[in-house]
């Protein structure tokens, strides 16, 4: 076979070709292939766009993001466009564009849609004084884009976030509706006013047990009002709470419509972790389907519901009856994975029995296992070993004092050994050199001027850090002496026998010490001496 070799020219030709779409060909929108070339698959192409069946909510700017301004602090729920704020006590308006909410009470990212959300509170407890207001209930609220009828069935769709587990414990979110948007706000600008039904003209749709720890959750609220009501408020509930803490939570992508409009949304029959999880839809024979998952077909999949999701990923469906197609909101498939540390100390030589195996060293081990909602929970184990360590101490104390191993003191210079058991059980040996500090202090000077014992000081060797304090008083009490931070290096330093430059009598004075030594702990000192000219 002769090889021929191709010009750049003919290669990169053929390499265009090769990107370019192919001539005459259509994408097919439920094959998982790229039909027509163009590096677009199915529902990512655009030749396979479908309306999308989607709740519009009667809460207008139900995510926060239409805005009048960008908050930079707390409670300016007036930034967020047609937002009201109904109560009081001020909920607080959190975007990305400006202030991101308390330091200490972090929302949980990512927000569900979009860059708003609203923070708000539970009560509110003062932890300097100790006193606490628990109608202290922050609600946002809104007119409605068309009133809610008599009789008529919606359904409200919500995101509760939680910040951490003592700030955000369960709580029962609330919604109330009135007949007028004149009566927002309620409360006449009372903060212990509490929730609106403590006013006339509100009465509450629904309310729903939520709960989390630094994680956003959907729920729903079904309604049926007794009345017209035309605009809204969402909060806590109304009974007051036993307050440690402040409770505080977030709300998000606030969808308020009518229970058909929810129709089409994609459910789970159980929780995400099941053998037999099934996603589905209503089953309509008028109706054709097709899954799809990350925008790609699945094969086969053309039944109203889709038995055992293929793992993890953004799921679709689209269904028709023959005159056009229609597409499903995304649904968020994700099974769960629980991480649980743990951590232990084994002395050594020891073992610790972990996932069948006998672990003898330190480091970190990892192991996986089903909880009882069949999720894998993994386990991360921290093991530590304790070495059975002989340690050499060298110490001194002042014969008046003991040093102590373990619960044996040690009162007289010498050498010992020791053997202690630590907080985890694994024995240690302690080799022990005990001796006294070498700490002189006169009981009689003569200040004569002689160069020989003219001061009065405490002498030590380099074990004496320092004499914080030395005072020298007579014995009726009165000071005529007080010297700090002396060097106790000697006499050079110390009492002269003088007062305010005048030689003092002779006698027996007393004294008080203040002394540092080399293990960082001071001493007092105290006795008499006499001074002899």
């Amino acid at each position: 076979m002769k090889l021929t070799k191709v010009t750049p020219f003919l290669s990169s030709c053929f390499l265009l070709f090769l990107t370019l779409p192919l001539l005459g060909q259509v994408e097919i929108c439920d094959n998982a292939l790229d039909d027509d070339g163009d590096g677009f698959i199915d529902l990512s192409d655009e030749d396979c766009s479908c309306r999308t069946v989607q709740a519009l909510s009667l809460i207008p700017n139900p995510s926060f993001e239409d805005q009048e301004c960008c908050p930079n602090n707390r409670s300016q729920m007036n930034c967020a466009t047609t937002w009201i704020q109904a109560s009081a006590p001020t909920t607080d308006y959190i975007h990305q564009c400006g202030w991101l909410g308390w330091e200490n009470l972090p929302m949980p990212l990512p927000i569900p849609d979009g860059e708003g959300a609203v923070g708000f509170r539970d009560g509110r407890f003062d932890t300097q004084s100790g006193g606490d207001n628990p109608n202290f209930k922050e609600y946002l609220g809104a007119c409605l884009i068309r009133p809610l009828r008599a009789g008529t069935r919606y359904k409200f769709r919500f995101h509760v976030g939680f910040t951490n587990p003592i700030n955000s414990p369960p709580i029962n979110v609330s919604f109330f509706g009135t007949n007028d948007c004149d009566n927002l706000p309620f409360g006449n600008g009372d903060e212990t006013f509490g929730c609106p039904t403590n006013g006339p003209n509100w009465q509450r749709l629904g309310n729903v047990y939520t709960s989390g720890s630094n994680e956003w959750k959907e729920y729903e609220i079904n309604v049926a009002p007794r009345t017209d009501i035309y605009a809204i408020t969402i909060g806590p509930d109304c009974p007051q709470r036993d307050l440690t803490e402040n409770p505080y939570y977030f709300f998000d992508n606030l969808i308020l419509a009518e229970e058909s409009a929810f129709e089409f949304d994609i459910r789970a029959n159980t929780q995400p972790c099941a053998d037999d999880i099934n996603l589905f839809l209503p089953d309509y024979d008028s109706l054709t389907y097709q899954w799809y998952k990350n925008g790609v077909a699945l094969i086969g999949e053309t039944n109203a519901t889709l038995q055992n999701p293929p793992g993890d990923g953004q799921y679709t469906a689209i269904f028709g009856d023959g005159t056009g197609c229609t597409a499903t909101k995304t649904f968020d498939f994700r099974v769960p994975t629980f991480t649980t540390a743990t951590s232990a100390t084994i002395c050594q030589g020891e073992t610790y029995a972990f996932n069948y195996q006998a672990l003898s060293k330190a480091g970190v081990y990892y192991d996986s296992l089903k909880n009882s909602n069949n999720c894998d929970s993994i386990i991360r184990l921290t093991l530590n070993v304790d070495s059975n360590l002989t340690e050499v101490v060298n110490a001194k104390i002042f014969p008046n004092e003991a040093f102590l191993i373990g619960d044996v003191s040690f009162r007289q210079p010498g050498q010992f050994q020791r053997t202690i058991t630590s907080s985890f059980g694994c024995d240690s040996t302690v080799l022990l050199t005990l001796d006294f500090y070498n700490v002189y202090i006169p009981n009689v000077f003569s200040p004569n001027g002689d160069g020989i014992n003219d001061y009065f000081t405490i002498a030590g060797d380099e074990e004496l850090v320092q004499i914080n304090k030395l005072t020298i008083a007579d014995r009726w009490g009165n000071q005529v002496y007080a010297g700090w931070k002396l060097v106790g290096d000697g006499y050079t330093r110390g009492w002269d026998g003088q007062m305010g430059a005048q030689p003092v009598p002779n006698g027996v004075y007393l004294y008080m010490a203040e002394v540092l030594m080399d293990d960082q702990i001071t001493r007092t000192f105290s006795g008499t001496v006499t001074l002899m000219r």
